[in-house]
């Protein structure tokens, strides 16, 4: 089961595993309060999210990942996204009233792409992890067996053919749509389900 929290501008989703709950992506710094607000209309608290996983380190992803691993939660971060934790520390330098906390990626488990799917079997959840280029090059997304993928900042798929000359967009997409999906997720865009 999947739950859309969404408190800000971006769409979060709490992958709800047998073993444990993976929480994806967060909102801007400062947007605590709202997130709050959200689980609790859910019926979520913080306790029942065991990970966070972002699906990219832009500012609107990982705003509130600091405040969560504070409260027990453990960051996931993959072997492609390690170069990037800080990305955002200079963008939340510049709103000091955000009171924003740089991640501590020494407390993080560090997942290489081919453990992914082990990982996820621990918690109670059939999928995988894979990457997606062209927004950047930390981004990944997240595929269940069920065919629901969360794909963060991706451009959506009606939009491929208004970026013929992307080959990196192109080259995500093909690798996606060969994976069956049935239900594409994203963090800025309306969810999309897609008939075979």
């Amino acid at each position: 089961m999947i739950n859309k929290i969404r408190y800000g501008n971006t769409n979060t989703f709490l992958i709800r595993g047998t073993k444990a709950n993976l929480l994806v992506d967060t909102d801007y710094a400062g947007t605590l309060p709202a997130f709050y607000k959200a689980i609790k209309e859910l019926g979520i608290k913080v306790s029942d999210i065991s990970y966070v996983l972002a699906t990219h380190y832009h500012p609107d992803h990982i705003g509130l990942v600091s405040e969560l691993t504070d409260q027990g939660v453990k960051l996931v971060v993959m072997e492609s996204q390690t170069d990037f934790i800080h990305y955002s520390d200079p963008i939340f330098a510049r709103e000091p009233n955000l009171n924003y906390k740089p991640i501590d990626e020494s407390k993080a488990l560090i997942l290489k792409f081919d453990e992914a799917p082990s990982f996820l079997d621990s918690l109670g959840i059939n999928g995988n992890i894979g990457r997606t280029l062209s927004h950047s090059e930390d981004s990944i997304y997240v595929a269940l067996e069920d065919g629901t993928f969360i794909l963060g900042d991706l451009e959506p798929l009606e939009y491929l053919e208004a970026y013929k000359d992307n080959q990196l967009l192109k080259t995500d997409w093909d690798n996606i749509l060969k994976q069956d999906p049935k239900l594409l997720l994203y963090a800025h865009a309306n969810e999309k389900r897609l008939s075979n």
